[in-house]
């Protein structure tokens, strides 16, 4: 059993867990219609507020690019900062390790870099590949900011990027290589993502809606956000803790999901079997959701696969935050851990017209309910897909 002994989070809809949690929970949504001056596309979209005008200290602005102004903008929680620096001084600096998802990293700056030089021939003279894009820097910049110094990783595995961190912090804690693990994540927006999006046909020029008759298509947003996850076999009362996830390969195309779902029920399945659970334990399940026609199409017959039609509560939240990508596991597993604390399950918000052909429980209104067990589900392209459980001590 792993305790969330303390998170923190920048998303769309504002600000701090207390934000994102009210978003969430009265279904008000972050995204608006496209508000960056150098992306043209016709699309809602989810961004931070504010990231534009963060500036990084003078010793880290070597690291300055739009991926790690996010992680800034996180890590200015001072009670996350405190309990990292309280595991730090109990466990050691090495016994403490990271593992951060992240999609693309820091590529925006590559992408500034690469019109700087269409245009002079030559490259900008602060482009720096190693501190800004490569997948790494993001673990790294982490480290530095909190004076971590045991292993460290960075995944990325599109959309279930830091959906996986979980697991992978799970078996470092089990394995005896470290006594607590801070994960999360953080992607950030930029044009390789929107226009990559956009050629696929998935992008859509409206809010997105998850699970709607009419949907078609995504919302991009971005986000960062962590987690501190301690070993603890006493927990107080409605305290929420990560119990198992599960993990599942289907390698069924490379953007396109298994159409009757068969990767996400394995990994749902697995993550049941991991937590000893059965399908009817389950209060409630934060679906991927995607809001493209395939995605939720998908996911729903994988989702009646494991516990019949509508034998569980299910919304997506990522008509509040719009699809994050690699942030979007830990931004939804934070979402899911406020559902267990408030015992009330968020809604999908922008939903308007149920698909009949999808046989959900599907969340219109926030609805109170006794939880003790939830489910967060992630997919990323490649079928490489993840589900996490969460439980509340009553």
């Amino acid at each position: 059993m792993l305790a969330l002994t303390a998170t923190t989070v920048v998303h769309p809809a504002g600000c701090g867990l207390d934000a994102l949690w009210t978003a969430a929970a009265q279904g008000r949504s972050g995204l608006q219609p496209n508000p960056l001056d150098w992306c043209s596309l016709d699309t809602w979209l989810g961004a931070v507020p504010g990231v534009d005008e963060v500036v990084l200290p003078e010793a880290l602005s070597a690291w300055d690019c739009r991926n790690h102004r996010l992680v800034w903008m996180a890590l200015q929680d001072a009670a996350f900062v405190q309990a990292v620096r309280e595991a730090v001084a109990q466990y050691g600096a090495p016994r403490v390790g990271l593992v951060l998802g992240t999609s693309t990293s820091g590529i925006r700056s590559t992408e500034i870099a690469y019109a700087q030089r269409r245009a002079s021939g030559r490259w900008p003279e602060d482009f720096d590949l190693r501190h800004h894009h490569t997948g790494d820097a993001l673990a790294r910049f982490t480290a530095e900011v909190l004076g971590v110094a045991g292993p460290l990783a960075t995944l990325s595995t599109a959309c279930s990027s830091s959906a996986k961190v979980f697991l992978t912090a799970q078996r470092w804690i089990d394995a005896g290589l470290i006594d607590a693990a801070i994960v999360g994540g953080a992607d950030s927006l930029c044009l390789s993502t929107l226009h990559g999006f956009d050629s696929l046909q998935l992008l859509s020029a409206r809010i997105c809606r998850p699970f709607d008759a009419t949907r078609d298509g995504i919302s991009i947003g971005e986000a960062a956000g962590f987690a501190l996850l301690e070993r603890s076999e006493e927990q107080a009362k409605g305290s929420v803790h990560f119990v198992a996830g599960g993990e599942s390969s289907d390698a069924h195309h490379m953007s396109t999901p298994h159409p009757e779902g068969l990767g996400a029920a394995q990994a749902m399945r697995a993550a049941l079997d991991a937590a000893g659970l059965a399908p009817s334990d389950i209060g409630y399940v934060n679906a991927h959701g995607t809001a493209t026609p395939a995605n939720d199409r998908s996911e729903a017959a994988a989702l009646v696969s494991v516990f019949g039609q509508r034998g569980v509560p299910v919304s997506s939240t990522k008509g509040i935050t719009g699809h994050t990508l690699g942030a979007c596991g830990i931004v939804e597993v934070l979402i899911t851990a406020e559902a267990l604390r408030h015992q009330v399950l968020p809604p999908s918000a922008n939903l308007v017209q149920p698909d009949p052909a999808l046989p959900l429980d599907l969340i219109i209104t926030p609805r109170d309910t006794k939880l003790q067990y939830a489910m967060s589900n992630n997919f990323g392209f490649g079928g490489s897909n993840c589900t996490l459980i969460l439980g509340r001590s009553n």
